[in-house]
């Protein structure tokens, strides 16, 4: 949980500072020499770029802390208020991505810009589940084992940025390819793969988050 939010928080970083002009970008092996950034698409609209990453180096720096317990129960106001900022980010998060998907053209063309809308639906919508089984009516109702869920699938989609990295670097490592011909597959497989863990981990845990919420049976 950790490395992929730490990797998320610094592109965030890296972007903004080659945003600013403080650092220059770079092509990675495989492009043709001469040919612009292949990242530069980002600089023609700065603006809707920096509102997607740096509420989304937010979401990854409030989003461990949200399942902390320790957190949780010691300073339950303090957990309470970082979750309204972690759901209000995320969902900054996942419409500025929607947008970017039809604003700017995706390096991976049509296949990464299907994933990622495909992928921002399924996050907005675990941030309204979320949400709605956050209220305090539902909660009387012994709703806080679902508002988890549908946490842990929030964080699991948006933190799946920082595994998409790596699996792109693997690419360029070993298939030879340039970044238009994999960033889709990158996405998807990364996408993917979280989503995946992230239905593991609930229903591994279920059971045992059921007794600790409910421990007279």
């Amino acid at each position: 949980m950790f490395l992929p939010a730490f990797i998320g928080i610094a592109m965030a970083a890296r972007r903004t500072l080659v945003l600013a002009g403080i650092i220059g970008s770079f092509n990675p092996p495989g492009m043709a020499k001469g040919s612009p950034p292949f990242d530069a698409e980002f600089g023609t609209h700065p603006f809707l770029t920096l509102i997607h990453i740096l509420p989304g180096a937010l979401f990854m720096i409030l989003g461990p802390l949200q399942f902390m317990p320790g957190i949780r129960t010691r300073h339950p106001h303090l957990h309470r208020l970082g979750g309204k900022i972690y759901i209000a980010s995320g969902y900054i998060v996942g419409i500025s991505a929607l947008i970017m998907s039809f604003v700017l053209s995706p390096i991976g063309g049509i296949d990464q810009a299907a994933a990622t809308i495909l992928f921002s639906l399924l996050f907005l919508l675990s941030l309204s589940k979320a949400w709605y089984h956050k209220k305090a009516d539902n909660i009387l109702h012994h709703e806080t084992g679902l508002h988890r869920e549908w946490m842990i699938r929030a964080f699991s989609i948006g933190l799946a940025i920082g595994t998409i990295r790596p699996i792109m670097v693997l690419f360029f490592a070993f298939s030879g390819l340039p970044p238009q011909a994999f960033f889709g597959a990158a996405f998807w497989i990364g996408f993917t793969l979280h989503l995946l863990a992230a239905e593991a981990w609930i229903n591994f845990t279920r059971p045992s988050f059921w007794r600790e919420q409910h421990p007279s049976f």
